[in-house]
């Protein structure tokens, strides 16, 4: 990402962050969290000004989302999900699907590894994922790759 589509989607971060006034530390996290990912995606697509636009509206639509997630996950949600995550990066099968569900919120989510590859000398792995929060449905898809220390990043 160029310095112009960073300083664009910080921006949208920024300002997106001010918005959030209602919600609680949950909400707010998965605003910025969300915001920060879908300008990552955003700045994937397009060349130029398109670029920017496409940076700023995932933005928008990611903090959106992020937000409507952050408010329902608590934090055993969040370290279900991270661990299901990373025991689906290190040693799923592509194409085969790992879950968790918190029997006290009642939510849950899947992930599914559906490329491996080497990318810098780091295995990395394309994945797609489903979480349900109160009833709801939200699906994402990305990239993650293994640290020296073995643990995963997901990078977009």
């Amino acid at each position: 990402m160029n310095a112009k589509t960073f300083i664009g989607a910080l921006l949208a971060v920024v300002l997106l962050a001010g918005c959030n006034t209602t919600g609680g530390p949950k909400q707010t996290v998965g605003t910025l969290g969300g915001a920060v990912a879908g300008g990552l995606l955003g700045a994937q697509v397009g060349g130029g000004s398109g670029r920017l636009i496409a940076t700023g509206a995932g933005a928008v639509l990611g903090a959106f989302l992020g937000g409507e997630i952050g408010s329902s996950l608590d934090n055993a949600d969040r370290v279900m999900a991270q661990q299901n995550a990373q025991r689906a990066f290190e040693t799923a099968p592509t194409g085969t699907t790992t879950t968790w569900r918190n029997p006290d919120s009642g939510n849950s989510g899947n992930i599914t590894p559906t490329a491996t590859y080497q990318e810098s000398g780091q295995p990395c792995r394309d994945y797609s994922q489903t979480i349900y929060v109160d009833g709801k449905q939200e699906t994402a898809v990305g990239k993650a790759c293994r640290n020296n220390d073995g643990t995963w990043t997901i990078v977009s």
